[in-house]
């Protein structure tokens, strides 16, 4: 199809380009050549193709090129919309009006800045991983873990809240392994000096756990996991048992030696030189801290002073026999417990001699009777007890007795007035006695009735004791009743010989009132009768005015007339306590 040279020159295109400049020039060209029209016609199609295949090629590189900006924009607005979210950012991109480059414009500097927001929360995110992952393989044993790779990043999640959540589990594995650090640390620490009360190889034993422990010194790091500590817990634990079986074999043995020293009457030169061992006896596991005081050598050492000691004691057993054999004598003694010595020292000796028995089960029975002696003994101190005060009451009884017969106790004698207190208390004490053998009575009947047998003391029957007492003080106060009834009697009778005859005194009444001040009685008191004085005092002060009396008198006194001293009034049992606080105080002399 020809395109008219007209059309093509009319072209707007042509009258103001080059290019309709140059084909007028061709035009005129072709007129001065002679060009016929078709070929005119087809240099002009052809020209007119050429032309479009330059406009083709030219639309098609401007529509790829905007194809190129339309997908560069929807990968900066994609890669937006993934780093958004990503980093966990708060703001909204706006799409801006105008062309592709306009918008290009716009979102470009938006994308480089959570590009680099996006490059500095990644090294930070690989910084703690890799912390992570090292703390994770320390804490699993494996010490020599290789980190010179980074670890993977998950890009999708940069936010600060997994970064947070990050940097949390990084502490929390910081707290753990400096907690494991502590406890390998005190695990070491409780071996060393395990291994050194004992004298075992302190870097023996830790090397058998784990060789780094004992080379950290040296720049290798410690082994923190779960199976480095659980094998040094059982290291402790292990120790602490081989200590404490030491200590109890050690204390075992020092006790065997103490008993052994004791029996043989060892030197105390001999006992110094093992003094470190005595000394653990009473000693607790915990408290034991000294180098090497439970060493093999030490435990050995101890075990052959023990059998050394034990071939010593094996010849002088009959001696040790027979001291413990007196040990037992002389806690029944103290209790007053008869036993037949002669007897028992015979029949052991026979028993040795035989040599039918172990003497070891020998010793080991006479220590079983000497804690039966001692429980004996204990169950008998009460009573004792009681039966020392009521010896004691006994013996100020008679006393008082002794002294209410002596005629010239009220005499201003050199201590006379230490007696007049000391028979007061006696009075009291006296008074209280029946209730404390009842007493003492009672605690022997319970006694008895638990034991199954009877309460000897110094081979008599306490029980039988008490009822002769009792028997005897009834009879003794029967018998001062008696004498009261019959100086009250004779006192009536001089006072009815009075009221006959009148006062005159008499060579007896004379020869009476030369008595000791504290022998003179007075029946009468202001012309009444018959009535007592209340204490010793009272009477002499009565008796001195009555004197006085009779001699301005010098009244005539029948011949018959008798003076008789008088008792004391008796006490009221039942105003007194047998446990009074005051009695206690007696009773302790």
């Amino acid at each position: 199809m020809s395109v008219p040279v007209n059309k093509i020159f009319s072209s707007p295109i042509l009258k103001t380009t080059t290019c309709g400049s140059l084909l007028q020039e061709l035009q005129k060209i072709w007129d001065e050549i002679g060009e016929s029209d078709t070929e005119r016609d087809k240099m002009l199609l052809q020209l007119e193709q050429e032309c479009l295949d330059v406009y083709r090629r030219k639309v098609e590189k401007a529509s790829k090129y905007k194809a190129d900006l339309h997908q560069s924009l929807a990968e900066a607005d994609s890669e937006v919309a993934n780093l958004v979210p990503a980093l966990g950012e708060q703001a909204s991109i706006s799409r801006v009006k105008g062309t592709l480059k306009d918008q290009i414009s716009a979102i470009k500097p938006v994308l480089e800045d959570l590009r680099c927001k996006k490059d500095e929360r990644v090294k930070e995110f690989q910084k703690i991983q890799s912390q992570i992952v090292q703390l994770l393989a320390q804490l699993a044993g494996n010490a020599h873990h290789d980190n010179s790779s980074d670890p993977q990043v998950d890009e999708c999640d940069l936010t600060m809240v997994k970064l947070g959540e990050l940097k949390s589990q990084l502490q929390e594995l910081q707290r753990e392994k400096t907690v494991r650090v502590q406890k390998v640390n005190g695990h070491i620490s409780c071996i060393h000096e395990l291994c050194i009360v004992m004298s075992v190889d302190f870097f023996e034993t830790i090397n058998e756990v784990y060789p780094s422990l004992s080379d950290s010194a040296h720049g290798q790091p410690k082994s923190i996991s779960n199976d480095t500590l659980a094998r040094l817990a059982a290291v402790v634990h292990s120790l602490k048992q081989e200590k404490q079986q030491r200590l109890r074999k050690l204390q075992d043995l020092g006790s065997t030696l103490v008993e052994l020293w004791n029996l043989m009457d060892t030197p105390v030169d001999e006992q110094n030189v093992f003094h470190h061992v005595t000394c653990l006896i009473c000693s607790s596991t915990d408290g034991i801290s000294s180098q090497g005081c439970l060493a093999l050598d030490v435990i050995e050492k101890t075990e052959l002073e023990v059998q050394r000691l034990n071939v010593v004691k094996a010849s002088k057993m009959k001696e040790l026999v027979l001291k413990k054999q007196k040990e037992i004598e002389e806690i029944y003694k103290g209790v007053h417990v008869d036993v037949d010595s002669n007897t028992e020292r015979e029949i052991l000796n026979n028993i040795i001699d035989s040599g039918n028995v172990d003497v070891s089960d020998l010793l080991a029975g006479m220590d079983d009777q000497i804690v039966k002696a001692k429980e004996q003994a204990l169950s008998r101190k009460d009573i004792l007890e009681k039966m020392e005060k009521w010896k004691f009451a006994v013996e100020e009884e008679a006393w008082l007795e002794d002294y209410e017969r002596d005629q010239n106790r009220y005499s201003a004698g050199r201590g006379a007035h230490k007696n007049l207190k000391r028979a007061e208390k006696a009075r009291t004490l006296v008074s209280k006695t029946p209730s404390l053998v009842e007493n003492l009575k009672a605690k022997v009947i319970v006694w008895e009735e638990d034991k199954g047998i009877q309460f000897m003391y110094d081979k008599v029957p306490l029980l039988e004791t008490l009822r002769v007492y009792n028997v005897s003080r009834q009879e003794r106060e029967e018998e001062k009743r008696k004498t009261r009834e019959k100086k009250r009697l004779q006192e009536q009778h001089v006072a009815e010989q009075e009221t006959l005859y009148g006062t005159k005194p008499s060579p007896m009444r004379a020869l009476t009132s030369k008595k000791p001040l504290g022998q003179i009685n007075s029946n009468t008191v202001g012309g009444t009768p018959g009535r007592h004085a209340t204490t010793p005092l009272s009477r002499h002060g009565i008796s001195a005015a009555k004197e006085r009396r009779d001699k301005a008198t010098a009244a005539p006194i029948p011949v018959n007339y008798v003076a008789l001293p008088k008792d004391d009034p008796p006490v009221s049992l039942s105003s007194l306590s047998a446990d009074s606080p005051s009695q206690t105080g007696q009773f302790s002399r």
